[in-house]
């Protein structure tokens, strides 16, 4: 256990932004966990309604578990969620162009589904998203709409917090 735990903040780095931040990180579930809190964190400080926020923490987490199935566990993945005037930006940088999103033929309504409901989910909660190729494989760009009450500027408290090396 105290190895493992001694490993949580390898393979994280955040960076925040005017408007956002960006996390560079090999996926693991203390990773995810607190790429999560850190969307939660930086959005609240940026007077962003809740529910909004949490559409962008969903979208973000659907959007890492591609990029699992794409490229495996501990994949290294881009996160970056950015404000502006149309909404929160929500984009996913993974190493694998070749494992595109597809969407299943299982209806979103289909409660026998064991899965496919991901990308139902990107397009009720972010629609127009689209994946763009690049030199070093596939970013996947989704905005979730702009609530009346979200500023652009982040808030000046600190939203590095949590600490990802703080276990």
């Amino acid at each position: 256990m105290g190895s493992e735990q001694a490993t949580v903040g390898l393979g994280f780095y955040l960076e925040v932004r005017a408007a956002g931040f960006v996390a560079h990180m090999n996926v693991c579930e203390e990773n995810l966990r607190t790429v999560r809190e850190v969307i939660l964190k930086v959005l609240a400080g940026a007077g962003v309604e809740e529910e909004a926020a949490e559409s962008a923490r969903l979208v973000a987490s659907e959007l890492i578990g591609n990029a699992v199935r794409a490229c495996g566990d501990w994949a290294p993945v881009v996160v970056e969620v950015e404000l502006d005037t149309a909404g929160i930006w929500v984009k996913v940088h993974d190493p694998n162009p070749a494992r595109l999103p597809v969407r299943s033929r299982t209806a979103p309504g289909d409660d026998q589904a064991e899965g496919g409901r991901g990308l139902w989910l990107l397009d009720a909660l972010a629609p127009g998203w689209d994946v763009a190729l690049t030199p070093i494989g596939k970013q996947v760009r989704c905005l979730v709409p702009a609530p009346q009450t979200v500023r652009v500027k982040i808030a000046e408290a600190d939203p590095r917090v949590p600490d990802p090396t703080d276990a």
